[in-house]
């Protein structure tokens, strides 16, 4: 059995999904579970489908109650009231790692992300940083899993950046859009999980990212080309992103976050010196493949 908490996220479903096909049992875990969440068009389900919250002690105990693994895929971009970087990314994660440490678990598979520091400025890269430390504190055991950006069917990378360069006859970009991305395809992502589960002594953090390595700038027409579009792309500032997200993010359905803004500063490239998705027999997709698969 493999607890998977955010099950119903973007890439939580993805992780779902990939355990199954590999013959595991799955409790999915969210704080909203509804009928259909999780039902793919093969009518697979998980095993189960519980809610519980992350912020909750008892559920979080309840949930991982019997668990060979558990994967915490549980992030939060934009926070509301007592829903902080800090209350997800480090309380509530530690707090599952405490209550999966108690219960037995075997393996703690922790979700976090390139770049993750926690000297950063950035509140959600510094909580980012701080949530690992706090995993490993309550188990020390636990394998890190750090994803660059990732691009996949209903993503927030390509599905936004499509739509605009379509709608827009300029494009805004980041700065002079000169930020190295290397983006990774979320259902190697999942893939990847599932394989560390499988590997008798795993190590203690991977960096999941793509073959290829953007800029910001290469990537916006890398894209564009694909799809017949010739926007003009227009530098913008990173201080007038900043307002504009500030603005934004009073929105019922924020159009961009500060989150985004600071992470569009910083270069999302895996380390040599972490292992990646060769190291767990990946081949992992580029964006031109997943493109040309539309």
């Amino acid at each position: 059995m493999v607890v998977v908490f955010g099950a119903t996220g973007f890439l939580g479903q993805r992780i779902v999904r990939h355990l199954l096909e590999h013959n595991f049992a799955v409790r999915a875990i969210s704080r909203h579970p509804t009928p259909g969440a999780l039902a793919f068009p093969d009518k697979t389900l998980p095993s189960e489908l519980i809610r519980a919250d992350v912020n909750d002690d008892g559920s979080v105990a309840g949930a991982v109650v019997g668990a060979f693994a558990v994967v915490n895929a549980v992030s939060l971009y934009i926070e509301h009231g007592h829903q902080t970087f800090e209350s997800v990314h480090v309380d509530a994660a530690a707090r599952v790692a405490r209550h999966s440490r108690d219960s037995g678990v075997r393996r703690l598979l922790h979700l976090s992300g390139i770049g993750a520091d926690q000297a950063s400025p950035s509140r959600y890269i510094a909580s980012r940083g701080r949530g690992e430390t706090a995993v490993r504190r309550e188990f020390p055991t636990a394998v890190i899993i750090r994803p660059a950006v990732m691009f996949g069917d209903g993503d927030a990378l390509l599905n936004p950046l499509v739509g605009l360069m379509r709608a827009l006859p300029a494009f805004p970009m980041f700065g002079h859009g000169r930020t190295r991305l290397q983006p990774s395809c979320v259902d190697d992502v999942a893939e990847a999980i599932v394989r560390v589960l499988h590997t008798p002594e795993p190590a203690g953090v991977y960096e999941l990212a793509g073959p290829q390595i953007y800029s910001y700038q290469t990537l916006l027409r890398t894209v564009s080309e694909h799809f017949g579009l010739r926007p003009v792309l227009v530098p913008v500032p990173f201080g007038l992103w900043h307002a504009l997200a500030l603005v934004s993010e009073r929105l019922p359905h924020p159009l961009i976050t500060t989150t985004q803004v600071e992470l569009m500063k910083l270069d999302s490239v895996a380390s040599a010196d972490c292992p990646g998705f060769q190291a767990l027999g990946i081949n992992p997709r580029g964006i031109r493949e997943f493109l040309a698969a539309q």
